[in-house]
C-alpha cells in the first residue's frame, strides 16, 4: 500500500454551508495532514458543517486518528457539526474505541449524513 504523491489534492465538494472532504484510500499521516487543512479552510470560508467520507478508505493508521483529532478540535473552535460517513466497520469500531464518537455523529453513508445534517440545520432555523 503505497502512500499518495506528497502533491495529490484531496477530492472535496461544497453544497450551501457544508463541504465533504474525502478521504481517499488510506488515511495516514501525508493524508491526514492535507484533510485537515481542507477541512480548515472549508471552515474558514463559513462552513457549519464537515462530512468526511470514508468509503473508499481501507485503512487508517494511528497518526491518521491523531490528525482527525485536530480536524474534530477545529470544528468545535467553531461551532460546526462533524460526521464521518462510509467508515468501514473496523474504523467505525476504532472510532468509538477511541472516543471520537463523543465528538462527531457516524453516519452510514455520506447521503445519509447529508441529511442528517440538513434536518439539524433545519430545526436550528425553526428553533431561532
Amino acid at each position: 500500500m503505497g502512500e499518495a504523491p506528497a502533491g495529490s489534492p484531496v477530492r472535496s465538494e461544497r453544497t450551501g454551508d457544508v463541504a465533504v472532504v474525502y478521504a481517499g484510500d488510506y488515511l495516514n499521516k501525508l493524508s491526514g495532514e492535507r484533510i485537515e487543512r481542507v477541512c480548515r479552510e472549508r471552515l474558514r470560508e463559513g462552513c457549519r458543517a464537515l462530512v468526511v467520507d470514508f468509503n473508499e478508505t481501507s485503512m487508517v493508521n494511528s497518526i491518521g486518528v491523531s490528525i482527525l483529532l485536530g480536524v474534530i478540535d477545529a470544528a468545535e473552535r467553531t461551532s460546526a457539526r462533524l460526521v464521518f460517513a462510509g467508515a468501514s466497520g473496523q474504523a467505525a469500531q476504532l472510532f468509538q474505541l477511541l472516543g471520537l464518537t463523543r465528538h462527531i455523529t457516524l453516519a452510514p453513508d455520506k447521503q445519509t449524513a447529508l441529511k442528517l445534517l440538513s434536518e439539524f440545520t433545519d430545526a436550528g432555523a425553526a428553533n431561532h
